[in-house]
């Protein structure tokens, strides 16, 4: 049975944790092959989704990333503009356009979310299907509560 002082424990220790998480990630830099590019943190979840799951209509990425296709088109002209993603025709409905990583950027890509991508399989893989889907969920409510708060 947990008690009160169990949560407070561990607010704490999460308070002291997360900034050196949110540093560690910083510090991350992306390899020199993209130090050029105008890189935001809001790039990565889009190069993300593009890595793992491979090239995806700009609907589809926008549902996943939870921003507006306006917003999604934005970002893909500004990368498409500076050749790290290329947009083609869905050869199956000509309305539909389809985005991807390019083949020239995609190794420096992967090498520089495979590191996150990596740290997360090592923290992830002990743990059951149940204690991973409850540690996901666990950061969801965190991120709403604190949304929700007006972020502080």
């Amino acid at each position: 049975m947990s008690t009160g002082d169990d949560v407070d424990e561990g607010v704490r220790t999460m308070l002291l944790l997360m900034p050196r998480l949110v540093g560690a990630a910083k510090r991350i830099k992306p390899p020199p092959e993209l130090a050029g590019f105008d890189l935001a943190p809001r790039h990565l979840s889009m190069l993300a989704y593009l890595l793992f799951d491979g090239p995806m209509g700009v609907t589809e990425l926008a549902g996943r990333l939870e921003v507006a296709p306006a917003t999604v088109s934005l970002m893909v002209g500004d990368l498409s503009r500076q050749g790290i993603l290329e947009r083609r025709e869905d050869p199956g409905d000509r309305r539909r356009t389809i985005v991807g990583v390019t083949a020239e950027h995609l190794p420096a890509i992967q090498g520089w979310l495979g590191h996150s991508a990596g740290a997360w399989r090592t923290a992830l893989e002990p743990l059951s299907p149940a204690e991973r889907r409850t540690f996901v969920d666990t950061l969801l409510a965190y991120e709403r509560a604190l949304s929700g708060a007006g972020g502080g």
